[in-house]
């Protein structure tokens, strides 16, 4: 007796403790409106400024009940909730019990799980459905929910819920929606099998598209089939012949890609693209499945003006439909992706390619400052005055000869000329000084890991890098040497209050006088090189230009693209203390056209438009980057030069002979004469790790590079 009455006071105890922890658990549980349930389950996505842009998923087609096919409710009831009528409480105890025992002994019918419909709804509703969510602290407030809910409404209103606000893929939300996308009919035309399929799809919506995996999608269908017989909702002949039914049968022709709704879709379909893909890595959700807010990076009045930018001719003038291009802009300072471009006249086409962030397109010469000069800088301490020789060379270990643009030479130059110029020569000469494995390293720091077949000197002025990638990298330039991952998303807020949040932590990729030097070098782009189309004035502004031309084999296929100047791609990655925008023009079947002359130049106007409408529309600062202590500048042949405290170049000036000059021999002199002319503005630089001196002079103002009598870019890579 005492043993029984121990038992009896435990049994109650536990009782009590577990009514207990369940009213302390449900006291939390969010409040559900009419509007929640109704409402379509799609995910509502917003701005910068927290405006929502858009929904995703297709507009839903709302179907009442009264509408609804009785055979779709028996189809639904059976395969989820077969007591579903019966349940006074919103909750099955029994469907609980069984379901606890097939976990614990890891059997399933694929049939029911321990959730009844209300449940389901009241997850669609308020809650993630995602498996490591299902807290014991969930359970309980879905519980309390559903009983409430089954309290207020009836049986046919909430399985009306439940019909329309269930996720059907291919951004489909409701059972009448899917008809209309899967059928290309309403509800109530359709047939028993095909009203099964429908039934059966929200327990794994991926899983059983009939599009895309008819076999999973046929098991799935004839599950529901079963249990309506169990049920008695249909007959063994009904049984059998929708079971011999293919899948496929009735199935329109899939829509490859869905149709923008609005104006606003086209709008944002790239960026759109991404903040999908990273809700999806980041959450590990389907975010069509899952109510929720993303609030995102997206300027929408940046992002506006962007499209117009390259879907018009007001602000930039296209050659014809065909040619393409691919945009990112980014805030240098945290990561943020604030506006992109995919591509152009794209039409109505949703969650199309992105070519902003897919294109393997090789970057052209806006490589040289991250796998040549940067890495130099970092590692070799090279100063803006290092001498490199402009002269013909093969890529080390090859026969291989490599080009300028303009197939000449400058001989010996500084490195700010050559990064300003553009000269590939002296820019693969560097890469060999600085070595493969050391530049991976410094790109690896930037967020950019190449192929194992572009682990190569010709990557020095050219690899596949999206735009993407490249103003993330260049942005670790613009803020001073942090690296910060590209990311769209700022947080996530699921209806139950949970939030996620999305922010890019920074590292470091550089010294600050590696990121100050090669800005500074930058600067110069947009004065005296190759992207004077690109200048804004008056605003304080780095950036590089980048082609690249066509293979012989290319060239053997069509002939009309060896004309003067004809380039592959062309590229403008500009940037300033706020914002980065990296733009890459060109065809995606290059072969059939190439870039002449002018068109090489839109690239650099669309950075002008963009970036002079983002700095005066978010009223940004014209900031000039301030140098930091450890590097000192110094005036070289009339021009600002900098190097790293502690290893200052040596420079040497040969003057003319005063015995020369006092020649009284004509030739002599003469002699003298041309070699003094020839070498009294000659400057030997480069760094030796010495201790800088405090008379080493210092420029207040930026010195303007010297300009060149060479042409901007024509063609080819540079």
């Amino acid at each position: 007796m005492r043993i029984l009455r121990v038992v009896a006071i435990l049994f109650v105890v536990g009782v009590a403790a577990g009514v207990g922890l369940f009213a302390y658990y449900a006291k939390d549980a969010p409040t559900v409106s009419a509007t929640d349930l109704k409402a379509s389950g799609g995910p509502v996505v917003y701005d910068k400024d927290n405006k929502e842009i858009t929904k995703l998923g297709t507009a839903q087609t709302y179907v009442q009940s009264a509408k609804i096919p009785q055979t779709l409710k028996d189809a639904v009831v059976s395969i989820e909730d077969r007591r579903f009528y019966s349940e006074k409480f919103g909750v099955d105890p029994i469907r609980i019990a069984g379901a606890a025992v097939n976990n614990v002994l890891g059997r399933s019918n694929g049939m029911q799980g321990g959730s009844t419909l209300t449940q389901q709804l009241i997850k669609l509703a308020v809650f993630s459905t995602k498996a490591s969510d299902q807290t014991l602290r969930r359970k309980a407030q879905e519980a309390w929910l559903a009983y409430k809910i089954n309290k207020q409404y009836s049986k046919a209103q909430i399985l009306e819920y439940y019909i329309n606000k269930v996720y059907m893929d291919n951004g489909q939300y409701g059972m009448e929606t899917a008809a209309e996308y899967y059928y290309d009919k309403p509800l109530s035309k359709l047939t028993l099998p095909q009203l099964a399929l429908l039934a059966g799809m929200p327990q794994s919506p991926v899983t059983y598209d009939p599009y895309t995996n008819p076999e999973a999608a046929t098991t799935r269908r004839n599950e529901v089939i079963n249990a309506m017989l169990r049920d008695k909702k249909i007959t063994s002949a009904d049984a059998a012949t929708a079971k011999s039914t293919a899948i496929t049968l009735g199935l329109v022709k899939q829509q490859k890609a869905q149709q923008a709704t609005n104006a606003t879709d086209k709008i944002i379909d790239p960026y759109l693209v991404q903040v999908i893909a990273e809700v999806k890595k980041k959450l590990q959700v389907n975010p069509y499945t899952t109510s929720m807010k993303i609030y995102t990076n997206l300027d929408m009045s940046a992002q506006t003006r962007l499209y117009d930018i390259v879907n018009s001719n007001k602000y930039v003038t296209f050659t014809n439909n065909k040619m393409q291009e691919a945009v990112t802009m980014t805030d240098p300072n945290t990561g943020a992706v604030l506006a992109q471009s995919g591509g152009r006249k794209l039409g109505n086409v949703r969650l199309g390619f992105n070519r902003a962030t897919r294109n393997t397109r090789s970057n052209g010469s806006t490589m040289k400052p991250l796998m040549d000069y940067g890495p130099a800088i970092e590692y070799l301490n090279y100063p803006t005055s290092e001498r490199l020789s402009d002269a013909p060379y093969k890529y080390p270990g090859t026969n291989t000869s490599l080009y300028n643009w303009d197939k000449t030479y400058m001989g010996n130059i500084t490195m700010r000329k050559a990064l300003v110029q553009s000269r590939n020569i002296p820019a693969i000469k560097t890469l060999e000084k600085v070595t493969i494995p050391k530049s991976l390293e410094f790109l690896k720091g930037l967020g950019i890991n190449l192929p194992q077949d572009e682990q190569v000197y010709a990557s020095g002025i050219g690899a596949s890098v999206s735009t993407e990638k490249e103003a993330a990298a260049y942005g670790a330039f613009a803020n001073g040497g942090t690296y910060y991952k590209p990311y769209y998303v700022r947080k996530v807020v699921t209806d139950d209050g949970q939030t996620t949040k999305f922010d890019s932590t920074g590292s470091r990729a550089m010294k600050s006088s590696t990121a100050y030097m090669i800005t500074d070098m930058l600067k110069g782009v947009f004065t005296a090189g190759t992207g004077t189309s690109a200048a804004i004035s008056g605003i304080y502004e780095a950036g590089k230009t980048g082609t690249t031309n066509y293979s012989d084999a290319e060239l053997a296929a069509n002939p009309a693209l060896n004309g003067v100047g004809i380039a592959k791609d062309a590229w403008f990655t500009g940037y300033t203390t706020h914002r980065v925008i990296s733009i890459w023009t060109g065809y995606d079947k290059a072969t059939t056209a190439g870039l002449n002359y002018s068109e090489q130049t839109i690239s650099q106007q669309i950075y002008k438009q963009l970036m002079s409408y983002v700095i005066q529309q978010d009223g940004l600062t014209n900031t000039d980057w301030t140098k930091p202590s450890s590097v000192v500048a110094t005036t070289i042949n009339g021009t600002r030069e900098l190097y790293v405290r502690g290893y200052a170049p040596t420079i040497t000036r040969e003057a003319k002979s005063s015995s020369s000059s006092r020649s009284s021999s004509t030739t002599s002199s003469k002699s003298s004469s041309r070699a003094s002319s020839s070498t009294s503005s000659s400057v030997s630089s480069s760094s030796q790790p010495v201790q800088s001196s405090s008379s080493s002079a210092e420029s207040s103002e930026p010195g303007t590079p010297a300009a060149s009598s060479s042409s901007p870019q024509q063609g080819g890579r540079e």
